[in-house]
C-alpha cells in the first residue's frame, strides 16, 4: 500500500463521537449500542399509543356544572384553568408519561366540542427521549345534575326564602332582581316562584339560603326571621330533619318616596326636617331636605325598631311646569339649591302658581316639567305627619309643592333602546291572582326610564347591548320629550357585550 493512501476510519456516531458499532437497519446510519437511531424511531415508536384521543363531557345547563367523576359537580367557565384541568382528569392513561404543555384550541361555543393539545414525553430506550404532541377532542353532552333533578319534583327544597315587601309598585324588586342576576346570587337555587307582594327562592342546602340571606343584608335594608318545622325523626339516633323558611321583609320605603319622620328620630339623625325625599336605597336608605340640602342615612336596624311607612309614593306623582328659576348659590354634590315658581300641568293657566325650594336647580330650566307631590289640599292619614304640622317647630317648614325629579314627556309609551336586561326565569303561583298587565309593563317601564336618568343607579347594574334594536333603529326613532330635547340615554361605553354562552338560558327583556 503507498504510503500517500489514506487509511478508512471507522464510522462515528455523529451523536456521541464514538465509534460505532452497528448500523440503524431502516437507514442505516451509524449507531453505538442500539439497532434504531433516534429519528426512525421517532417515526416508527407513538408514545401516545395507550391515550384516548377522544372523550365525553358532560354539562348541566341549568347551574352550568361540568360532571367531574365521580359524582361531582364542578363550575368552570370555557377555556378556563379548571375546565382544563378537569379535561386532563378524564384521560386515561397520563400517569404514565410526562406532560409538557396542555392548552384549548379555539372552537365554535355552539360546536358541542372542546379541543385539547397536549405536549407529553416519554423515555423509549436508554438516552433515547421522544416527545410528541396531539390533539384530543371532547364531545359536550348534556346531562341533568341531581340537584337540578330535584328541582323538578315537588317537597325537595330543605331551606326557603321569602322576600316580601309591602308597596304597590315592584321598582325595588326590579332592583333587587338586577342586583341578583349580576352577582349570581341565584345559582344555587332549585326554584323559583312569584308570591303575593314578593318572590320564593328555594334551595336545597340550609347553608346556601343563609348564604343568599347575606347577599340581601349587602343589598337593601332587610329584616328576617327564620322558623322551621321537622318533616323525619329517627328514635334510634334522635336525628331530625327539618324545613327552614327564612322571612325577608325589605323597608316599605322605595325611591323617590316622600317621608314624614318621627321628630324624635329626626333630631337623633343630625337634628334634620322631619319631612324628606328618600333618594337612595341601599344597605341603608338615604334621605334628602330639599329645603337645605340636608342629608341622613337611616340603618336598617335603627327602622325596625321604631319602623314607619312612606308619607307618599311614586304613583301620586303630579306633573309641574316650571315658570322661573332663582339660584340661591347653595350646592351639594350634585345638587344645586334653587327657588322655584311652578304650575300643575293639568290645569295650567298661569294664574294658579305655587312657590317653593328645590334640590333639582342644576338641571331644571323655565319651560321644563318636573313630577312632585302636592302636599297643599291634601289629606294624609299618618301619624308622623299630624305630629310634624302640629309641631310650632316644623309647621312652618311644609312647603306647598316638593319637587322631585325632571319629567321627560316620551312621544311614544314605550321607547326603543339600544340596551336591554336580564330577566330571572320565575315560576307563577297558580293559586297567586295575576297582576294586571298594564300595571307590570308600567312599573318595569318606570324602572328602565330610572336607569336611563340616574347615572348611579346604573353604575350598579349590568347593562347588555341590544343587538337587534342597533340594527333596526334609525334618526328618527330617537325619541324626544314635547319640547324637542332628547331624552336621557345611555353610552355604548357602558354597555356589556352580550355572549351567549354555552348553557346560559336566561331570559332577555328590553
Amino acid at each position: 500500500m503507498d504510503i500517500d493512501t489514506p487509511v478508512p476510519m471507522a464510522p462515528h456516531d455523529p451523536a456521541t463521537g464514538e465509534i460505532a458499532t452497528t448500523l440503524c437497519y431502516n437507514c442505516g446510519a451509524p449507531l453505538v449500542g442500539s439497532t434504531i437511531c433516534s429519528d426512525c424511531m421517532r417515526l416508527q415508536v407513538d408514545i401516545s399509543q395507550g391515550i384516548q384521543r377522544e372523550a365525553v363531557l358532560n354539562f348541566c345547563r341549568d347551574c352550568e356544572r361540568w360532571l367531574l367523576p365521580p359524582q361531582s359537580w364542578q363550575v368552570a367557565a370555557l377555556e378556563s384553568r379548571e375546565l382544563l384541568a378537569l379535561c386532563l382528569k378524564k384521560l386515561k392513561g397520563l400517569n404514565k408519561i410526562r406532560v409538557i404543555d396542555a392548552g384549548f384550541i379555539w372552537t365554535e361555543p355552539h360546536s358541542r366540542r372542546v379541543k385539547v393539545k397536549l405536549t407529553i414525553q416519554d423515555s423509549v430506550s436508554e438516552g433515547v427521549i421522544l416527545q410528541q404532541t396531539f390533539e384530543v377532542v371532547y364531545i359536550v353532552m348534556y346531562q341533568q345534575c341531581p340537584e337540578c333533578a330535584k328541582s323538578y319534583t315537588p317537597n325537595t327544597w330543605r331551606a326557603a326564602v321569602q322576600v316580601r315587601q309591602q308597596v304597590l309598585h315592584k321598582r325595588t324588586f326590579l332592583y333587587l332582581e338586577q342586583l341578583i342576576l349580576k352577582h349570581k346570587a341565584h345559582q344555587n337555587t332549585i326554584n323559583i316562584k312569584e308570591a303575593k307582594h314578593g318572590i320564593d327562592f328555594f334551595f336545597a342546602q340550609r347553608n346556601q339560603a343563609e348564604a343568599f340571606i347575606d347577599f340581601l343584608h349587602s343589598a337593601v335594608p332587610v329584616e328576617v326571621t327564620k322558623s322551621q318545622e321537622i318533616i323525619s325523626e329517627d328514635i334510634h339516633t334522635s336525628t331530625k330533619s327539618y324545613k327552614f323558611t327564612y322571612s325577608a321583609k325589605i323597608v316599605p320605603v322605595c325611591k323617590d318616596d316622600l317621608v314624614a319622620l318621627p321628630i324624635k328620630l329626626a333630631k337623633q339623625l343630625g337634628n334634620i326636617s322631619p319631612l324628606l325625599l328618600c333618594t337612595r336605597i341601599g344597605t341603608s336608605i338615604s334621605f334628602l331636605d330639599p329645603n337645605t340640602l340636608q342629608t341622613a342615612d337611616l340603618n336598617s336596624r335603627i327602622y325596625w325598631r321604631a319602623p314607619f311607612t312612606s308619607l307618599t309614593e311614586a304613583k301620586d306623582l303630579v306633573e309641574f311646569i316650571v315658570l322661573d328659576v332663582e339660584p340661591t348659590g347653595h350646592s351639594r354634590g350634585k345638587w344645586f339649591l334653587s327657588d322655584v315658581t311652578v304650575a300643575r300641568a293639568s290645569d295650567f293657566s298661569g294664574d294658579k302658581q305655587f312657590f317653593t325650594r328645590t334640590h333639582l336647580g342644576s338641571i331644571i330650566h323655565p319651560g321644563d316639567s318636573v313630577l312632585g307631590y302636592m302636599l297643599t289640599g291634601s289629606n294624609y292619614n299618618n301619624a308622623e305627619f299630624d305630629e310634624i304640622e302640629a309641631s310650632r317647630t316644623y309647621n312652618s317648614t311644609i312647603p306647598d309643592v316638593v319637587l322631585v325629579k325632571k319629567f321627560y314627556p316620551r312621544r311614544r309609551k314605550h321607547a326603543k333602546r339600544n340596551w336591554k336586561l336580564k330577566r330571572m326565569a320565575t315560576e307563577h303561583d297558580p293559586y297567586l291572582l295575576p297582576n294586571p298587565k298594564d300595571q307590570t309593563e308600567n312599573d318595569f317601564e318606570m324602572f328602565l326610564r330610572d336607569v336611563e336618568e340616574d347615572q348611579e343607579l346604573r353604575a350598579t347594574l349590568a347593562l347588555y347591548k341590544n343587538k337587534k334594536q342597533d340594527d333596526t333603529m334609525s334618526v328618527a326613532d330617537t325619541d324626544m320629550d314635547a319640547d324637542g330635547e332628547e331624552v336621557p340615554k345611555i353610552n355604548m361605553d357602558e354597555l356589556l357585550d352580550d355572549f351567549d354562552d354555552l348553557g346560559i338560558n336566561d331570559n332577555m327583556q328590553d
